[in-house]
């Protein structure tokens, strides 16, 4: 069936980049427990009608990265994006795709080779910088966020803390802008953001984070105690 002109004239006009990785890469779809039960690409796993419709849910992973002054990489996405362009977030956000080396269950190796993969490709950060036994689980969490009127996320999201020191070469077509923060500045960050000051958004999956465990987490990093935090037992279900 062809597509409603509305959507054809929205996929013409999409950055060309950001179409390639839509309908190349396939996320890996999984039930609510974090059972994988298939894969779709990643322009469908996107779609909010497809969400709502199919209750479609992926896979995904958001990195913490932080330096060794325990100060938070954040970036701003691209205005390019298709979802959620230019608002600013943690420092790496994707997904593992359905391919054999993302996913290994075992260690949540999968994930973490995801996350070695796109810290290269948003950020430039070659793998040996970001060694895969060096990322940290901490949780996953489950959520849904729309968009605009046709796009939006539907994540079963595991997030990963990490202390590296890192030299930065951001692309482009991922990222806008990049900035350390301590945990004043991300609260000055959050303030402005609220207020909206500054045209200052937050995506919704680091607000989620931001809200729920971030603070404490950070603190146990600074403490060296984040083994204490790990739950990856538990999904959190969170809105």
């Amino acid at each position: 069936m062809a597509k409603p002109n509305a959507d054809v004239d929205a996929d013409a006009s999409m950055d060309e980049v950001q179409k390639r990785l839509m309908f190349e890469d396939e996320c890996i779809l999984v039930d609510e427990q974090d059972k994988v039960v298939g894969h779709e690409s990643k322009y469908n796993c996107h779609l909010m009608e497809k969400i709502e419709s199919e209750n479609l849910l992926h896979r995904a992973f958001s990195v913490f990265l932080f330096n060794s002054k325990h100060e938070l990489l954040l970036q701003q996405r691209s205005a390019t994006k298709v979802t959620f362009p230019l608002v600013w977030t943690n420092t790496c956000c994707s997904h593992p795709l359905y391919r054999e080396s993302e996913l290994i269950d075992e260690n949540f190796l999968g994930v973490k080779n995801a996350a070695q993969r796109k810290l290269l490709d948003e950020l430039g950060i070659p793998a040996e910088d970001v060694p895969i036994d060096q990322f940290v689980p901490l949780g996953r969490m489950l959520y849904k966020a729309p968009s605009d009127g046709k796009w939006g996320e539907h994540e079963l999201d595991y997030l990963l803390f990490i202390v590296r020191d890192v030299k930065l070469l951001p692309n482009p077509d991922e990222v806008a802008d990049v900035k350390y923060v301590s945990k004043v500045q991300l609260q000055e960050l959050i303030k402005k953001a609220d207020a909206g000051e500054d045209g200052i958004k937050l995506s919704p999956w680091f607000r989620l984070v931001v809200d729920n465990f971030l603070m404490k987490w950070w603190d146990h990093l600074e403490k060296e105690t984040l083994a204490e935090a790990a739950d990856m037992e538990t999904i959190h279900r969170l809105k």
